[in-house]
Parts: structure tokens; C-alpha cells; sequence
């Protein structure tokens, strides 16, 4: 049932850290991969062509946002996605079921699937399996995600199996509708909550209906990171071995670390463009807030070993000065910065376990991030 074209190829596994290579139509990605957020055919403050030379090989877009504005079929008419955002590698899309569920007020959940108002105009619309699936092969994606619904954590149990049998159900309904697409794959996504039996559940459903991939969703909305790499340290085992895992919406750099650690080979996050925008960027030596008044006078880029632009053209005081007076270059250049710095990290795993040392690097990746920003002159 493989999507022709679409397959992963394992290179490498130190411990539970794997290396290896998704191959799609569009180009190969490089796993561990770090999936750049594009919500509305942007990755805001950034040209594809600078997210591409930070060394991104996938974007991710978002179902949600894209069916209300500018709307599915209108993309389509004008080509697909790809075409529309001008974006020649590989895209995944989600599902918008994560979305929709943080519109807890504004959505009305049933079998069948999900009625909600839109946060734009209160114009109502509905997604189901088969419509998200509609949406997402008229955006034309190469990688689909299955319609799920996820929870928030903390829920009671009797909540998250419930939720977690409804997802199951929505994935042999978005498997069908997939059909037979060659050159794109479908994902499943594993639900569960933090109960081991019903993610192994939940991944025995997946695996029975069969995908190109498996996602882990319903982390990272709130539990924490020590409960969810407990989750982790098993989630992951229920999986396929010789298909992609793809953590959703995963996060800082030591959540990112720690995810590969345990047998992640993909992830995304709005954190490296929505912390640029706000004026924060991560370093090898922590979180730099470049608004503090610290910098102000300070002529050294920020962070001295990084080849960014924004740190091999720019001082700290000028990027201080730019955020303070609300400029626009500020938040292209700090994002810039930190999809860099993320796409560095997922570079210096791979090298790692392909050679073995993913212990020896992970050490001194927390040591020198222990070490906080470089001090005042």
C-alpha cells in the first residue's frame, strides 16, 4: 500500500537514536528532521529560499488555517501549494484536528466529526476525515496527516480513551478516503494520552489499518517534559521499526534532543519563528532575550561559532536596537537565527549517530547550553 516513490531507508541507530533518509518525489529529507511551521504558506519573517538555506528539507502547513483563507480550492486552481508558496521540496500537512480542538468553545464534536466557527469571521464549517483528506490532496501535499482529535493534558482517563477510539476510528476513515495516491504518503497518528495500554492500543489500531508513517500526537499540550519523555521511552517502541515517527509539535532544543534520544526521526514547532518575532534566540549557551538593556552596547554578534546571518553581519547591539524600535528586520533576522540554530542541532545528531557518539554529543550539547549567555564585557 506504500506510496510509490515515498519510503525511509534506516542508515544508523546508536541506542534508540536513529539516522536515516525519507525519500519522496519532491527530494529526500534527512532524519532526524526539524519541520520549519509555514501555518498559512509562510514561515513567517522568512523567504523559502532562507528557510531552505538553513538547511530545512520539509515545511510543514496547516489545514486549518489554509481551508478557511485563502481557502483549499482556491489553492488548487492556482496550482497547489507547492506552486502557490513557492516551494519546490517536500511539504507535510496537518490534519487540522489539533487546531480545532483549541477551539473548545467554538466547535461542536460528534461522530461524524467536527463543526466549529471560524476564528475569522464566525462563518461555520465542518471537517470530517473525508473532507480533511479532501483539503489536504487539493493543497497537494506529499506527506497527509490522518484526522484525529487530541485532548489537552491534564484528562481523565475515561476522556482520553474515548478520544483515543474515536481517532482510531477517523483513521480508518481518512485511510480510506487517502485511497491510492502514488508519489504521497498518509501518516497515522497515535493518541493515548500518558497511558501506556492505550498508546499500545492505539498503535495496534494504526498498524492494522497500515501507513507510510506514524505520528506521536497528544504531547506537548501541557504535560511536561519529564511526563512526556516517560511517554516517550515507550511510545515510540509500538511503532513500526522500519517506518518514519513523527513527534508533533515538539519544541525546544532539549525537547528535540530528547525525542531523538528515544527513537524520534521527526518533528515541528512555531517556537524558533515565534520566539524571533518576540525578540528571544536560542544559542549554544541558552535563550538570549536581545530586548534586555544589556546589549545595548555590546558589538559582538550573538552567538560567536554561528554563520547565520544575523550573527556573522550583526552586532547584539544593533539587533537590540531594531526589536526596541519594532522594526521588521528584527524579527527576520532572529528567526533566521534560530531556524539555523535548530536546523544545526538536527545536522550535529545525525553526524553523531552515524558515527556512534550520540551520548559523547548530547553531553556536551546540555554542557555548554548549562553555561548561560557569554558574559558583559
Amino acid at each position: 500500500m506504500g506510496a510509490l516513490n515515498f519510503s525511509f531507508e534506516k542508515a544508523a541507530q546508536d541506542g534508540q537514536a536513529r539516522v536515516g533518509v525519507i525519500h519522496t518525489p519532491r527530494g529526500d529529507i534527512q532524519t532526524p528532521a526539524f519541520m520549519p511551521v509555514g501555518t498559512a504558506a509562510t514561515v513567517k519573517a522568512m523567504l523559502p529560499e532562507s528557510v531552505r538555506a538553513t538547511g530545512a528539507d520539509i515545511l510543514l502547513g496547516n489545514t486549518y488555517h489554509l481551508m478557511l483563507r485563502p481557502g483549499a480550492e482556491r489553492v488548487d486552481r492556482l496550482g497547489g501549494l507547492h506552486k502557490f508558496m513557492n516551494w519546490d521540496r517536500p511539504i507535510l500537512t496537518d490534519s487540522g484536528g489539533f487546531q480545532v480542538m483549541s477551539l473548545a468553545d467554538l466547535r461542536k464534536l460528534t461522530e461524524k466529526g467536527v463543526t466549529f466557527k471560524s476564528h475569522i469571521d464566525g462563518s461555520k464549517h465542518e471537517l470530517t476525515p473525508e473532507r480533511s483528506m479532501e483539503i489536504q490532496r487539493l493543497l497537494g501535499s506529499d506527506i497527509v496527516m490522518c484526522f484525529d482529535e487530541c485532548p489537552a493534558l491534564p484528562a481523565d482517563r475515561k476522556a482520553i480513551e474515548t478520544s483515543m477510539r474515536l481517532s482510531m476510528r477517523w483513521a480508518q476513515r481518512s485511510r480510506d478516503a487517502f485511497g491510492d495516491r502514488p508519489g504521497h504518503a498518509l501518516f497515522g497518528i497515535m493518541q493515548g494520552g500518558l497511558e501506556p495500554d492505550l498508546r499500545e492500543e492505539s498503535a495496534k489500531a494504526l498498524r492494522g489499518i497500515g501507513f507510510d508513517g506514524y505520528a506521536i500526537g497528544g504531547l506537548a499540550v501541557g504535560e511536561g517534559q519529564e511526563a512526556m519523555f516517560e511517554c516517550l521511552d515507550y511510545a515510540a517502541d509500538y511503532l513500526p521499526e522500519d517506518k518514519p515517527r513523527y513527534l508533533m509539535g515538539v519544541g525546544k532544543p532539549d525537547d528535540i534532543v530528547g525525542a531523538v534520544k528515544r527513537g524520534v526521526d521527526m518533528m515541528d514547532c512555531v517556537l524558533p519563528s515565534r520566539s524571533g518575532r518576540t525578540g528571544q534566540a536560542f544559542t549554544r549557551r541558552g535563550v538570549v532575550n536581545i530586548k534586555n538593556a544589556r546589549h545595548a552596547d555590546d558589538p559582538r554578534p550573538l552567538d560567536e561559532a554561528c554563520t547565520c546571518p544575523a550573527c556573522s553581519s550583526y552586532s547584539r547591539a544593533y539587533l537590540h536596537h531594531v526589536f526596541r524600535s519594532h522594526e521588521m528586520i528584527s524579527g527576520m533576522l532572529l528567526t533566521w537565527h534560530n531556524l539555523h540554530y535548530f536546523q544545526e542541532i538536527m545536522e550535529g545528531m545525525r553526524a553523531a549517530i552515524a558515527a556512534g557518539s550520540f551520548s559523547t554529543w548530547e553531553t556536551e550539547f546540555h554542557a555548554g547550553r548549562a553555561l548561560g549567555d557569554i558574559d558583559l564585557i
